[in-house]
């Protein structure tokens, strides 16, 4: 059995080293040349002086040379921090500060867009180019540039770090309620963990071929590597467009397995699905907020023969439950039971135990419970907190993740969700906080008072709807999203701008977010967001 992340793939190596572990395009590696450039990669990075537990970031779309780093950066004994390829500089710099990254991964156009933002990021230094001239090396004022074949020159062996199965081995950053976006850092045993759980319960196997179309940079994304190499299994690596796009990549490489989150599912069940595809495609598996049980029929309708898993997981535990595709007819409004080797329960606020369909938190406790926020006690000591009903003579308490997730348990142990605690708008499959959007609101100087909050959308899931009191007599809403464009990702970026002329206050003071949102759902109740 493996016990760090990169011995997935010397085991693979070893046992099929000529099977296709993963393709881009016209482009494969296969085990054996997929664990060769890892190995190489990581005697670069311990050539640039990576010592044990120092970040290494990677900034990239899916690529081959983004899998490689990232196996590589563990293989050296360091943590690796996947950057959403979506984010703007400014988020970007943050993530670099925050967790004092040591080198970045990139490509020639990302670090010249990033370049002003990195004035910040004074634990950086070295950067590497995947697509740098092979004749140039660039040098900055206060770290070196490389490209990826001066990386991966160094032919001495030199001695890796040595790690165990509970050290570090990555930060998935996710957005938080208080605003900035915060680093859920896992270990090796999380990920293999997460990885067997998943090609348990899904059935994956060495003949699969799974289409990778979710960032890397989320848990389920990066989870469609980790899975199909614990069993060796092919990954189709896929940026893409447009829904029809993804449809045809089913169709062209064979895919059998798929996971996604409910907007391009949406999508997808509104085609038909061409009997090649039908016939090859063993899986289907939503991620990333609530599939709407038209959507659920829609793909069982032009997917017949497929399976289709409804999933429900949160990065600091990676995935807490699935529904088995058979309980599709009888709980259509269920999340399911927990997952292999996890337990989950329905918690009361003094930490007892829910009865049967009585509300409760979510509590995770099992292997992928991550190992807290990073440079975050306080947020950590909130999130991970002793698991409830443990022995009273136990001396070191085990540690669970109380979700913030309200649910309910029925009769036979399945669960169902009733709504969230917190303020995340979750949006895409992105947990999007209203902190940070507000934030640049604020920074543009034409609002006095805003907030963001997540309006229910048939496609989004949630839509991110700004009700702002403007600076000045008029506001140009246009203007005002523009701005907000050049700051954020599109998917943070509000689909609407409602103007008061003051906003309601709680008891405390506060922003009434209740109420705004009452009066948004009324709103837009008979119209479209």
């Amino acid at each position: 059995m493996p016990e760090l992340l990169h011995d997935l793939l010397v085991q693979q190596a070893a046992v099929r080293p000529d099977a296709i572990a993963v393709s881009q395009g016209p482009l494969s590696l296969s085990y054996a040349a997929l664990e060769e450039q890892v190995r190489a990669v990581a005697q670069g990075l311990l050539k640039l002086g990576l010592s044990g537990s120092e970040r290494v970031a990677v900034y990239l779309p899916k690529r081959l040379e983004t899998v490689s780093a990232l196996f590589s950066i563990a293989r050296a004994g360091g943590v690796f921090v996947p950057i959403n390829p979506l984010l703007k500089a400014d988020q970007v710099a943050y993530i670099l500060s925050h967790c004092s990254v040591r080198v970045l991964l990139t490509s020639h156009d990302r670090l010249l867009a990033l370049e002003p933002a990195l004035e910040s990021c004074h634990d950086l230094r070295s950067v590497v180019l995947v697509d740098a001239p092979e004749d140039v090396t660039l040098r900055q004022t206060h770290r070196d540039c490389l490209s990826w074949s001066e990386l991966t020159a160094e032919k001495a062996v030199l001695p890796t770090v040595r790690r165990i199965d509970k050290d570090m081995a990555a930060i998935l950053y996710t957005s938080g309620s208080t605003g900035k976006p915060k680093g859920v850092v896992l270990s090796h045993r999380n990920l293999l963990s997460g990885a067997a759980s998943v090609a348990q319960y899904l059935g994956n196997h060495s003949q699969d071929s799974l289409l990778a179309v979710l960032p890397l940079s989320f848990d389920a994304g990066f989870s469609q590597l980790s899975t199909a190499f614990s069993v060796g299994a092919r990954v189709v690596l896929m940026e893409y467009l447009l829904a029809r796009d993804v449809l045809n990549q089913v169709v062209l490489e064979g895919i059998t397995g798929m996971t996604a989150v409910p907007t391009l599912w949406i999508q997808l069940a509104a085609m038909e699905w061409p009997e090649e595809a039908q016939s090859r495609l063993r899986y289907v598996a939503n991620t990333g907020g609530a599939m709407p049980g038209a959507v659920v029929a829609g793909l069982r309708r032009v997917l017949p023969r497929t399976q289709v898993f409804l999933m429900y997981g949160l990065t600091e535990a990676f995935r807490s439950t699935y529904l088995p595709p058979a309980e599709l007819d009888r709980r259509p409004d269920s999340i399911g039971k927990a997952v292999p080797n996890a337990e989950v329960l329905v918690v009361r606020e003094d930490g007892s135990l829910c009865a049967v369909g009585e509300p409760g938190e979510l509590v995770h406790r099992g292997a992928t419970v991550a190992l807290g926020y990073w440079n975050d006690p306080q947020s950590t000591g909130l999130r991970f907190r002793p698991a409830p009903n443990q022995p009273a003579g136990l001396p070191l308490p085990e540690l669970a993740v109380w979700s913030g997730d309200t649910v309910r348990m029925d009769e036979d142990g399945f669960l169902y969700f009733v709504g969230r605690r917190d303020d995340m708008i979750k949006s895409s499959g992105y947990r999007i906080s209203p902190t940070e959007v507000e934030e640049v609101l604020y920074a543009s100087g034409l609002v006095d008072e805003a907030v963001a909050l997540g309006v229910p959308h048939p496609l989004l899931g949630q839509a991110v709807v700004t009700v702002v009191k403007p600076g000045q007599e008029t506001l140009d809403t246009a203007e005002l999203v523009g701005y907000c464009r050049r700051r954020l990702p599109g998917f943070m970026v509000p689909v609407r701008v409602v103007c008061r002329t003051s906003l309601p206050r709680n008891p405390n003071g506060k922003f009434d977010r209740r109420q705004l949102l009452d009066e948004l759902r009324q709103m837009f109740a008979n119209s479209s967001v």
